[in-house]
Parts: C-alpha cells; structure tokens; sequence
C-alpha cells in the first residue's frame, strides 16, 4: 500500500472512531434520561422504546469497535 492510501485509510479510521464515540455519548446520555425516568414511565411504550434505542446504539458502537480492530489487519 502507498503512503497516499495509508493516509487515505488513517482518515477513515479517524472518522469511524469519531463516530463510535459519539454514539457512545448519545447512549450515555439516553442511559442518562431512562434512568431518570420515573419506574412507570419506564415501564411504559415510550420507555422501553428508549431502552430499545439505548441497546441499538450499544450494538453499533460495538459493531464499528469491531471494524477498528479490522484495521490491525490492514498491512
């Protein structure tokens, strides 16, 4: 691989990190809001649609982790 590829690639792992972080920040933020949920507001269709959303941004910061360890692989 040439160096313009190398750089070319380190952008877009640059990007993918920003990327799972802020999902990871919205999650925390959304983990944040449910928790001050009252019980019954949680219980409710509009709290397990934001505990949904919370496991669906935990998945996808997972999943990109998962793509930043592929990029070891990258000679």
């Amino acid at each position: 691989m040439n160096n313009a590829r190398r750089k070319w690639l380190a952008d877009v792992q640059a990007a993918i990190w920003r990327a799972k972080e802020e999902l990871e920040q919205i999650r925390d933020e959304e983990q944040e809001a449910y928790d001050n949920l009252p019980e019954g507001i949680q219980d409710s269709e509009r709290g397990e649609t934001m505990y949904e959303n919370i496991d669906n941004l935990d998945t996808m910061a997972g999943d990109l982790e998962d793509i930043l360890e592929s990029f070891y692989d990258i000679q």
